[in-house]
């Protein structure tokens, strides 16, 4: 049987999403807590991959067990996982349900705290000089939907079969001194969203124009580009599929 589950984390402490060798990962985690609630060896697949430092508020996966899993299999996860992962849901669907490759869209956000704040050092950046200009912003985030090629905010050195993206919506909204980027696609590349907050930045404190913001959309060169903004603000908020309310 294959399940689908839903959980959250927060990133500071892990190298991202996927496992690797010589660092603690959220998939190793997770793998770690369902074998032992499971009694039995489990490998869950993501529906992607956060960098070192990133946060999700909503994240799937999905993995293959050959026993029911019971009612208080979510008390049971959280109570093995660190306090830093929670499991939210899960769901049991069909066989060939792929927490990736079946995910419609995914949803970003990325915060910024305009001045200084104690309680939000982990899961925003925080900026002490003058205020951007939002207008702006958004007047160059509005080109992002008009184009398909992402490169020139895209990882150098990143193995992908294409740099294209559909993305249907991307917009900064400032409520008090919290200024938030949303940005919805289809897929992103490594680095994407991070990178196309620093470039936007950059239209806002005036270092570049809204037009040559589209320039570097086409120039497909990532030197163009601004430098990628800390990781500690980015969150991985919403993923979409066709057979989860």
């Amino acid at each position: 049987m294959r399940y689908f589950i839903e959980l959250s984390y927060f990133g500071k402490n892990y190298h991202g999403w996927q496992i690797q060798p010589d660092a603690n990962s959220v998939q190793a985690e997770i793998n770690k807590a369902l074998s032992i609630v499971l009694q039995t060896a489990v490998n869950v697949v993501g529906a992607g991959r956060t960098d070192t430092g990133v946060h999700a508020s909503q994240m799937f996966a999905h993995f293959d067990v050959e026993k029911k899993i019971q009612e208080n299999f979510i008390y049971k996860c959280n109570s093995v996982l660190p306090n830093d992962i929670v499991v939210n849901a899960f769901f049991l669907v069909k066989d060939d349900s792929h927490a990736r490759f079946d995910a419609v869209s995914r949803s970003y956000e990325y915060k910024i705290w305009l001045g200084r704040n104690p309680f939000l050092l982990e899961t925003a950046w925080q900026i002490h000089s003058l205020k951007p200009n939002v207008a702006l912003m958004n007047k160059a985030s509005d080109l992002l939907l008009q184009y398909s090629d992402f490169e020139s905010f895209s990882k150098v050195k990143t193995d992908v079969y294409t740099f294209n993206c559909d993305v249907t919506n991307a917009q900064w909204v400032l409520e008090g001194n919290e200024l938030t980027f949303y940005i919805t696609a289809n897929r992103f590349l490594r680095n994407m969203v991070r990178a196309i907050v620093g470039t936007l930045l950059d239209v806002g404190f005036g270092k570049i124009s809204v037009e040559d913001f589209r320039k570097i959309i086409e120039s497909k060169n990532r030197s163009n580009a601004g430098l990628s903004v800390p990781a500690k603000g980015l969150f991985l908020s919403k993923i979409t599929y066709d057979f989860i309310p």
